[in-house]
């Protein structure tokens, strides 16, 4: 029997079956401290992230307050080697490029709050099928590009070599489903891509709108994982449209990754797209009042230090764009909330520790950024504002290990908070979010997920029992992905 922790009384049973996510991995470098210590130098015209240019139209709808820009040190100066002048350049102009094109393809977040036409759930497309392509290509390369040019300096051995083929295997056995998501996220008209969000690069989110919007729906926000490194808001695509076939609007937030930005970058876009998400989605058909947060691995660290930023702020009565009370629960998948304790861990598995201390803004910045330890030193009344926490983790997970989820909701009941943890048997870190789904039939994940949305609403419970879901990649293909996963 799968093993529930915290309140048992707490909301009706789920159904207890074990899931799944991405943690990357680096070769390691004994001279990429002294790059980053030296890029720590660089004046901030060296900076990766260019000033938004001028004549961006604003949002009345969007936050008043604006987060200051951190000074990340650039990609092509801090992880180049002196000597890669060609590759430094060639880096130079994928930033340019990508930059450019951000600016030409981000349309007014005026015109993305727009009231929705009648019929149609949403605004009106502002943009074309091949911007929208372009644009997803775009990042992509992006993301992948930057990924490579990392890995390369950093050296590949022969054990980043078996990963990296171990991974390929993995993607081309389950690619007829990834197909088939595809081309569901690109021509399906319930989906509206990239809407824009911020100012900021890879500020958009996409919406997952359901069939049946006759009446406002509840709301996920969903922060995508990705180790930090590769997160990309179509990773979402597959809940997106599990929850949207169950009657759940579903915005899956993007945001800068390393090393783009750092976590503090990542953290304050993703409590942006959660202040559009509260502050513009009943222009989408979603219902204000019913608007829930999930994150997935990295996603659910993100996801988390934004609730507790904002709990924080909140309670000590600075200025806010989003209230924490806006949030009706929050789902933490797969995720780790003590970063303290996964530094040695992340290092062991090939995140290597310079990297991901760089990622986390420094050890200094480490109790910060682990919502663990912010739940431990934050006031009565910060923590009187979380939403009811349900955390979910697959017992066979060991790119994070699920003791993780299990000692963030001990450490939150002992605060007063509402916690529980779902414990999923013999399920890996990608077991709930990619196979399962991938397999058809009912899903665990899907089911606990509404039995929390739908516990007092049966008018949804009954728009909710939508026909199962069809098998998308053979048995034997989803048998042999599990061994063969990195993950």
């Amino acid at each position: 029997m799968p093993k529930q922790g915290g309140n048992r009384g707490f909301w009706p049973c789920c159904a207890r079956r074990p899931h799944a996510s991405l943690v990357a991995t680096h070769s390691h470098s004994s001279s990429f401290s002294s790059y980053l210590a030296s890029a720590s130098r660089l004046p901030s015209s060296s900076l990766l992230l260019p000033a938004p240019s001028h004549g961006t139209q604003t949002n009345s709808n969007l936050p008043t307050t604006t987060t200051p820009r951190r000074t990340v040190p650039s990609l092509r100066h801090s992880m180049q080697p002196p000597s890669s002048g060609g590759d430094a350049r060639e880096a130079d102009a994928l930033l340019a490029r990508s930059d450019s094109a951000g600016r030409r393809r981000r349309a007014s977040p005026v015109q993305s709050a727009s009231p929705a036409p009648q019929g149609w759930g949403g605004p009106r497309r502002q943009s074309s099928f091949r911007d929208d392509v372009g644009h997803a290509a775009s990042e992509t390369y992006l993301v992948t590009r930057l990924t490579f040019t990392l890995l390369q300096y950093l050296g590949l051995g022969y054990r980043w070599m078996t990963q990296l083929l171990a991974l390929a295997v993995y993607a081309i056995l389950l690619m007829p489903g990834f197909l088939q998501v595809g081309y569901y996220y690109f021509f399906s008209s319930q989906v509206r891509r990239s809407i824009v969000y911020g100012e900021q690069p890879r500020n958009r989110l996409d919406l997952y709108i359901p069939k049946d919007n006759t009446r406002p729906c509840p709301v996920m926000a969903f922060v995508t994982g990705g180790a930090w490194i590769i997160g990309y808001k179509a990773w979402g695509a597959l809940l997106g449209r599990r929850l949207a076939e169950r009657g759940i609007i579903v915005a899956c937030i993007d945001y800068r990754n390393f090393p783009q930005g750092t976590i503090s970058d990542m953290v304050a876009d993703a409590s942006q797209g959660i202040s559009f998400v509260c502050n513009n989605i009943a222009s989408y058909g979603g219902d204000p009042n019913q608007i829930y947060l999930m994150g997935q691995s990295a996603g659910a660290h993100i996801a988390a230090c934004a609730l507790m930023e904002q709990a924080v702020k909140e309670s000590s009565g600075q200025p806010i764009s989003w209230s924490v009370t806006q949030i009706k629960a929050y789902f933490g998948l797969s995720g780790g909330y003590n970063i303290y304790n996964l530094v040695d861990h992340f290092h062991q598995r090939g995140l290597y520790r310079s990297i991901f201390l760089s990622i986390m803004d420094g050890e200094e910045s480490l109790s910060r950024y682990s919502p663990e330890i912010v739940v431990k030193e934050s006031s009565p009344q910060t923590i009187a504002l979380l939403p009811p926490i349900v955390l979910m983790h697959g017992t066979d997970d060991y790119s994070i290990p699920s003791s993780a989820s299990q000692t963030f909701v001990d450490v939150l009941q002992q605060v007063g908070a509402q916690a529980r943890l779902l414990l999923y048997e013999g399920k890996t870190h990608t077991d709930i979010f990619l196979q399962d789904p991938l397999r058809g039939g009912k899903d665990p994940l899907v089911e606990d997920v509404l039995s929390v949305i739908h516990t007092d609403d049966a008018t949804r419970r009954n728009i909710a029992s939508a026909p199962t879901p069809r098998r998308l990649v053979f048995e034997w293909q989803l048998q042999l992905a599990r061994r063969i996963s990195p993950f």
